[in-house]
């Protein structure tokens, strides 16, 4: 069982409270990656963003930034933005990650819950199921590091192609990230990925028929098991009282800022404090976040449990707390309760 941490990289805010330069949002991640990094901590992924709340756009390079102040905690993404990238791009700015970082590079590709990138890059959202599928199929063919053949209707093809560097191991570690929808599980499935369940709403237990649904569907497509992990937000304080006190205006910011662009009502305490009760949040004191998240693992049977802790304009300071208390109460103590 491997226990990670995931943050977008939010802009979060300073003593007083006015939102901080992105700059100073990126050296931050840095700091909080390398404390993950001396706790023990098994990993560390970062989301890309292209939008004012999120500072990180580049994940790959703050990932390098990070991996010259680490030693051996995996570093990956939460998500890679597929279908408005290139895949041959994806595996050469990875490959170059993991010959920095001594083989701990990881990508999970996914389409992404925001769609800024898609008239940034030039490319049509009327095309958003068949630029992540033909994209995932090119992925596959370039992570076996061999001689790539492929044809598609998105980008020119490729004949005998091969791509640089190659990595020590032969072999990138790559997810699919899924938000709920189970014809991207088969996909993952199908191409021989790993799966990535982002749980953001919802109690976990309801995402069973999704991780049911993709180990069938690997027996179908001939497949050996696959690991299967869980992105969830969550956050450790001393208290339960205390970690819904100083989540609630960070996460309504956020949640109230998303939900004008999606015409969703106002996040009201009592939805939020149900959330964590008995929805996605692991969020309380270091016993009611492990017990947490010792039972979404026994009920979805994953072998990841990666925790995005950060949350809107929620600080630094918290944060770092919050990783020390994973890293030394809760991740000790989701082992002994599953022992």
């Amino acid at each position: 069982m491997e226990f990670g941490l995931d943050t977008f990289g939010d802009v979060t805010a300073g003593p007083d409270g006015k939102r901080l330069p992105y700059a100073q949002v990126i050296r931050d991640v840095v700091e909080q990656a390398a404390l993950a990094d001396r706790l023990g901590v098994d990993s560390f992924g970062l989301g890309e963003h292209h939008r004012d709340d999120f500072a990180v756009s580049a994940p790959e390079i703050v990932l390098a930034a990070i991996a010259s102040r680490t030693e051996r905690i995996g570093l990956g993404t939460a998500v890679t933005v597929l279908s408005s990238d290139d895949p041959v791009r994806v595996y050469e700015r990875f490959a170059t990650l993991d010959a920095v970082s001594h083989g701990r590079a990881e990508i999970t590709l996914g389409r992404g819950s925001f769609t800024e990138s898609f008239p940034l890059f030039g490319y049509d959202l009327a095309d958003y199921d068949r630029l992540f599928a033909e994209k995932a199929d090119l992925m596959a063919a370039l992570l076996t590091e061999g001689p790539v053949t492929w044809q598609g209707s998105i980008r020119p093809g490729l004949k005998d192609q091969q791509v640089y560097p190659k990595t020590e191991s032969g072999r990138i570690k790559t997810w699919i990230g899924v938000g709920g929808s189970p014809e991207s599980v088969i996909r993952a499935a199908e191409l021989g990925f790993p799966l990535a369940l982002a749980i953001i709403g919802g109690a976990p237990a309801r995402f069973a028929p999704y991780t049911d649904l993709y180990r069938r569907a690997l027996k179908e497509f001939g497949r050996p098991d696959l690991e299967i992990a869980v992105h969830s937000p969550g956050f450790v304080a001393e208290t339960d009282e205390e970690a819904a006190e100083l989540l609630w205006p960070h996460v309504r910011g956020m949640m109230n800022r998303i939900g004008r662009e999606r015409g969703w009502p106002p996040l009201t305490r009592d939805r939020f404090e149900a959330d964590i009760h008995e929805g996605a949040w692991h969020a309380g004191s270091p016993e009611t976040v492990a017990r947490k998240i010792a039972k979404t693992i026994q009920d979805l049977g994953i072998q990841r449990f990666d925790l995005k802790y950060s949350a809107g304009t929620l600080p630094h300071d918290q944060m770092m707390a919050c990783i020390e208390r994973y890293a030394t109460q809760v991740i000790p103590r989701v082992k002994e309760l599953l022992a």
